[in-house]
């Protein structure tokens, strides 16, 4: 049995927004075993003094895209996935040492990464995987060239979607996701920013076609989560029963009695337009890109202002991908304009817990929870900023109880 112990911390209560000082933390084969002031483990257990330092959950990132290495998503869907997979380990330390001990993966990434994270050949977050994203003939989700008919339907290849389109090819499609896995199924409800032949404000799939997402999703046991920028897209799915709302960025009142009515997940991903908006201004993006990103950007800070606003779950979300994963913690800073720090912790940690239907297992310190666990310089409570320079202020990083990181 291997334990340890974190003495002299302040534990952070992501729910109740409070800082315990003088705590310990018990740590038992990768679970929290007790919390409490002066508490002792048997002979040979390794102790570590926080310090007085803030000892808080591990971060969680419900929208990501590990596997989408490169900018050009069409040229990537041709690459062997060997080397995307080379490359992806990569991003997926990088997520990790930047305080994300959990990821929900939103399109691209499948069984095989989050097992090599699992049984340690990557370090890296644990994966929630969807696999491939379900999208209709020509919708955000169909990578084909225009002059292209053929679409390769192998598992393995890098194309972040699945072609279905009625009733009986969608029902399959979640079927085989969740044959092989998946925590959750992805559709697009509608265009987006970054595919080539379909209108941001769109919306995708017939309604019974998205009904039958949801039946077969939720016969299951998983849930589906929907890409959708307009309130008239994302009202379609909340109403066929989607958990979630992926960005979300031109959403208006409409939309706000039926999250609650169907108690929904709000996940906008706003620092990946700001990210886009970068690029474009230093001539970087194709012009079709271009024009759909400025159709969706202003609108964000809006959005998440609505949602905050009206008092629904609002989940962390990035959506980055290719050389802009860096930017992870930016989100934070970003929604700091709007949300207090409090609200944007719970973001990535309990309210993201619940999302992923772990509610207790993650994003808490408490008996029984993952031992994922970071020890911070500062009191993020106070000032959000803390959790946006891990190089500076990350002291130590525990995921399942193995410490990736330590500078006490």
């Amino acid at each position: 049995m291997t334990v340890t112990i974190l003495r002299n911390a302040a534990v952070l209560d992501a729910d109740r927004a409070t800082l315990s000082e003088g705590q310990a933390v018990v740590v038992e084969n990768g679970r929290i075993a007790d919390v409490g002031p002066g508490l002792t483990g048997p002979d040979g257990a390794v102790t570590l003094d926080v310090g007085g330092k803030t000892l808080m959950p591990g971060l969680i990132d419900a929208h990501t895209h590990p596997a989408i290495v490169d900018e050009d998503v069409f040229a990537l869907a041709e690459w062997p996935p060997s080397y995307v997979a080379a490359r992806a380990g990569r991003v997926l330390r990088g997520m990790l040492m930047r305080g994300f001990t959990s990821i929900r993966d939103a399109g691209a990434g499948d069984h095989g990464l989050a097992r090599a994270v699992e049984e340690g050949y990557f370090d890296g977050p644990r994966m929630f995987y969807c696999g491939k994203q379900l999208t209709q003939t020509g919708g955000a989700g169909d990578w084909r060239a225009p002059s292209r008919v053929v679409y390769d339907r192998h598992y393995y290849t890098p194309a972040i979607g699945v072609i279905c389109d009625g009733v009986a090819e969608v029902r399959r499609a979640v079927r085989e996701e969740v044959r092989r896995g998946a925590h959750h199924i992805k559709v697009y409800l509608s265009g987006a920013v970054d595919s080539p032949s379909d209108r941001v404000d769109s919306t995708q799939f017939s309604v019974e076609e998205l009904t039958a997402i949801v039946e077969e999703a939720t016969a299951a046991n998983i849930y589906v989560a929907g890409h959708a920028y307009t309130s008239r897209a994302i009202n379609r799915g909340l109403r066929a029963g989607v958990r979630s709302i992926e960005h979300g960025n031109l959403m208006d009142d409409s939309s706000i009695p039926l999250f609650k009515e169907f108690g929904a997940f709000y996940v906008p991903t706003i620092v990946t337009y700001q990210a886009l908006a970068e690029k474009a201004r230093a001539g970087l993006l194709p012009a079709d890109i271009e024009v759909k990103l400025g159709h969706v950007i202003d609108g964000a800070l809006g959005a998440l202002e609505l949602a905050h606003n009206a008092g629904l779950p609002v989940v962390y979300g990035t959506d980055l991908f290719a050389d802009t994963h860096d930017q992870q913690l930016r989100e934070f800073t970003i929604r700091s304009e709007i949300q207090p720090p409090a609200d944007l912790i719970r973001s990535a940690t309990t309210t993201a817990a619940r999302l992923l239907q772990r509610e207790g297992t993650l994003g808490v310190i408490a008996p029984g929870a993952l031992a994922d666990l970071l020890v911070i310089d500062g009191n993020p409570l106070e000032d959000i900023r803390t959790l946006t320079a891990p190089d500076k202020n990350l002291r130590l990083i525990m995921k399942d109880g193995q410490i990736f990181k330590n500078e006490l």
